[in-house]
Formats: structure tokens, C-alpha cells, sequence
């Protein structure tokens, strides 16, 4: 087993090495063709997915792709291309269509690459293991994904009779690799795995054509960390009964639970309103709040990349430099914007290493692996304290505001009585400004969720405004 785990990582090796050489000969094309500056991304993954939907297979989808991206500086114009063509015409030809877009936009006198000394060197990189790839997810084909989705599904239905085919349960892998090359001097690569499974089922109102839908998902970057396929299902299983008998609750002012499904978005929002494009066009409530409290002194959020098997780790940013843990709230108190090279000179600020470049070789910041850090209480602990409430568990509608801070969604969920879940609670309104939200968070639980790049517990906000009946 060690030889074949051996063999495959030098397989990827190879892999690496392959990219990065495509990666220098395009960076080196779009200098001899009249670039200044020229920073290429190249990626090649693999892919297999299989639904099955009521035991019976629906789809298989099974696919190989490669990408190119390429970012050119000329006369302090920037422009973008991409491609899926590696031949030495197709880089050619990506070459000559970047520098022309380049012809098209205005100069910027703030573009431009980080410093050379800004860069990762490859010592740096070698010093960084993240443990990201497991080779072995590729063993799983068509047959073995069908049946692992066929068992996830299976089990949500022994969880109930009236548990019923929803959309159906998809089980996926993928593997793939992505080299950054750029003329300033960064030349790296990284090697990534996932394995996921998600179950959707439905059961309906007795005597009446409602129906409930009953969720659940869980992914891993190696294949041993993925939870027991019946688990998954179970509890899709208990989550589409749970929602039988659904009603409205009087409008009013009561605590609210967010649950960590709803929690995680709750947290991109704000984090949203971070960014240093944000904070320079002023499109952020938050553009003159540096160093000021704007939350409770519970809320603790950090975005760390250096995280070993996490889904958001990455050992250097969309730019080539090393990443770096950035502490973006501490008890409250906003200490850091995330900033890319570009928004970090605008601001006149450094750089936090939080490029994000995209397949096509543009360049933004953004957040790798947020984490809201959990708190000591137990979620039954935190259900108990509150006596009375709404614990929400689903969000629909896109009713933030940005600029203004303005906050009001749908909400779906379960009302609180007695310390314990009493019933299941449809088509309400929660609202407050975002600021007095995160202002009026008094409780954090220990029950982190860390399956996506947001990794966030429950979280009570003392009181907060519900529309319903």
C-alpha cells in the first residue's frame, strides 16, 4: 500500500511538473510578444459523478478538463485570457488575444505584480505541508459511486416510511492540480482531493399535496474523513420529517439560534464587506470602522489557510505569496481588511496574502478558510439557556445590503420552548441591521462545522425581530 501511495504522489509530482512547464512557456511567449509582466495559472483535474434517484441510477458524468489563464501587464494596461487549448498554437494564440484586450482598457498607474521579495521562494514552499491530496479517491469508478450513493439514499428512507424520493443522493470525486507561474519569479503548484456525498429527500403533508425537502451533505479532502454514507442519509432522512407540521409563529422580538448551515453565510456576508475593493469604492458599512468594535466580544473570526486537510488551505495566495493566518475580528474589534496587491496600494495599506485567482487568471482578494471560533457551551447547553426562541436552520432571499448594512431574509426553522425544539417554524421574516446582528451575539457554541471553507458553530443573537403570522 505505502508503494502504491508512492507511486501515485510522484504521479502527481509529475503532474506538477508538467503544468508549471506549460505555465513558463506561456509566461515566456507573452514576453517575447511585447508584455511587461506576465503571471500564467494552469490547471488539469478529473472529475466523476453518480446520482441516483429512488435506488435507480440517473446520471454519471465522468470528466478530464485543463485550463489556462493568463494575466498581462503592458503600458500599465491589464488584461485577461483563458483557454483550454495547450498546444504550442493554442498558447500562441492565447498570448495574442490577451495582449490585444490588453490594447483595449485604460491604464492603470496603481496595476502591477507584488515585489519579487514579496514572492514565496520554493524553500518556503517546501516548509509548508497542508497534507491536501489523497490519491486513492481516484480508485473510486462509475460502479462504486453509483452504489455508495445508492446506500446513502437507502438509508434515508429506512429512517421513515413516508420518507420519498427528492432530488436524489450524488456521491463525487474529483483530483486535480494547478501551477501559478509568473515573470516577477513565483513558480508553484499544489495537488488537491475531494470526496463528497449529499442526500435530498422529501415526505408529505398527510391529506394534502405539501411537500418537505430533507437535506444533508458532507465532503472531505481524503477519503477516510468523508462520514458513514448512512449517517448522511439518516439524517437527510430525520431532517425532511422533522419539517412535517411547519407553522407560523406570532411576529415579534425573541432570541434566535442561527444554526451553522445558516451561520456560515451570515459570516460571508460580513466577510463580504472586508474586502479591499469594498472598502476603497466605499460599498461597505464597515469602510470606517477599522479598530472599532463591530460585534460582540464573543465573536472571533479568523482567516487561516494553513490549516492542514481543511477544504480552504492553500500554501500561497493567488499571487505567489506564502499564505498567512489573518485575524479579521478579535472579541469584536475589526483588526484587518483582506487585501490583494491592487486594493492593498489603493488603500495605501500592505497586503494581507488574500489573492484569489480565478481559471481565467484574474486577480481579486478573498477569504480562504474563514473560521467564526467556537465557543465552550455545548448546543444542547445553549437550546436549554434560551428557553424561548427560534432556532433557524434555512435562509431564503438575498435582502442584505452592503452599503447600508440593511438586513431581512426568510427564515425557516424550529421554535424553542422550554430549553428544547417544540416544533418546526415556515415562513417567517427575521431582520435587524447587520450591525446590531453581530452587536447582539451573546452566546458562541462548541459545535464548529468545518465541512466548507466557512467553518462556523451556532450563535445566539440576543434579539432580534421576527415577522410571521
Amino acid at each position: 500500500m505505502d508503494e502504491q501511495r508512492g507511486t501515485e504522489q510522484s504521479e502527481a509530482a509529475a503532474q506538477q511538473q508538467e503544468l508549471l512547464a506549460l505555465g513558463e512557456r506561456l509566461v515566456e511567449l507573452a514576453l517575447a510578444s511585447g508584455a511587461e509582466h506576465a503571471e500564467a495559472v494552469v490547471g488539469r483535474s478529473r472529475y466523476l459523478s453518480a446520482t441516483v434517484r429512488g435506488g435507480e441510477p440517473e446520471k454519471l458524468e465522468e470528466a478530464e478538463g485543463r485550463s489556462l489563464g493568463l494575466r498581462v501587464l503592458r503600458e500599465g494596461r491589464v488584461a485577461t485570457a483563458s483557454s483550454a487549448d495547450a498546444t504550442e498554437e493554442g498558447l500562441t494564440r492565447l498570448v495574442a488575444d490577451a495582449l490585444e484586450l490588453s490594447s483595449l482598457v485604460e491604464p492603470d498607474p496603481i496595476a502591477g505584480p507584488p515585489e519579487p521579495e514579496a514572492l514565496a521562494t520554493a524553500e518556503q514552499l517546501a516548509e509548508v505541508d497542508l497534507d491536501l491530496d489523497d490519491p486513492s479517491v481516484e480508485v473510486i469508478d462509475g460502479t462504486e459511486a453509483l452504489r455508495r450513493a445508492r446506500e446513502a439514499e437507502a438509508a434515508a428512507f429506512a429512517f421513515e416510511a413516508r420518507v420519498r424520493p427528492g432530488a436524489g443522493a450524488t456521491f463525487s470525486r474529483a483530483r486535480g492540480s494547478r501551477a501559478l507561474v509568473t515573470s516577477g519569479g513565483f513558480r508553484g503548484a499544489v495537488t488537491s482531493s475531494q470526496v463528497s456525498v449529499v442526500v435530498r429527500v422529501a415526505v408529505e403533508e398527510e391529506g394534502g399535496p405539501r411537500k418537505h425537502v430533507g437535506s444533508y451533505w458532507d465532503a472531505a479532502g481524503h477519503a477516510e474523513e468523508l462520514s458513514p454514507l448512512d449517517e448522511v442519509g439518516r439524517e437527510a432522512g430525520r431532517r425532511a420529517v422533522s419539517r412535517l407540521g411547519a407553522r407560523r409563529i406570532p411576529s415579534g422580538r425573541y432570541p434566535v439560534i442561527f444554526a451553522p448551515e445558516v451561520g456560515g453565510s451570515l459570516v460571508g456576508l460580513l466577510v463580504s464587506c472586508l474586502l479591499g475593493r469594498s472598502i476603497w469604492r466605499r460599498q461597505s458599512y464597515l469602510a470606517s470602522r477599522m479598530g472599532s468594535r463591530i460585534a460582540s466580544e464573543h465573536v472571533h473570526i479568523v482567516d487561516d489557510p494553513l490549516r492542514p486537510r481543511w477544504p480552504g488551505a492553500r500554501p500561497f495566495d493567488g499571487e505567489g505569496r506564502l499564505s498567512r493566518r489573518n485575524v479579521l475580528v478579535q472579541d469584536g474589534v475589526l483588526r484587518s481588511w483582506l487585501l490583494d496587491t491592487y486594493s492593498a496600494r489603493k488603500l495605501g495599506l500592505p497586503p494581507t496574502a488574500s489573492a484569489v485567482r480565478g481559471g481565467g487568471g484574474g486577480v481579486s482578494e478573498g477569504a480562504s478558510q474563514l473560521v467564526l471560533q467556537p465557543g465552550e457551551r455545548a448546543f444542547s447547553e445553549l437550546l436549554a439557556e434560551t428557553g424561548e426562541g427560534l432556532l433557524v436552520t434555512a435562509t431564503m432571499g438575498f435582502g442584505f445590503n452592503p452599503v447600508t448594512g440593511d438586513f431581512s431574509r426568510g427564515a425557516a426553522g424550529y421554535w424553542i420552548e422550554g430549553g428544547e425544539v417544540a416544533f418546526p417554524v415556515g415562513e417567517v421574516t427575521v431582520a435587524a441591521p447587520f450591525d446590531a446582528l453581530w452587536q447582539g451575539i451573546d452566546a458562541v457554541a462548541s459545535d464548529l462545522d468545518r465541512r466548507g471553507a466557512i467553518a462556523v458553530p451556532s450563535f445566539r443573537v440576543a434579539e432580534m425581530t421576527v415577522a410571521g403570522s
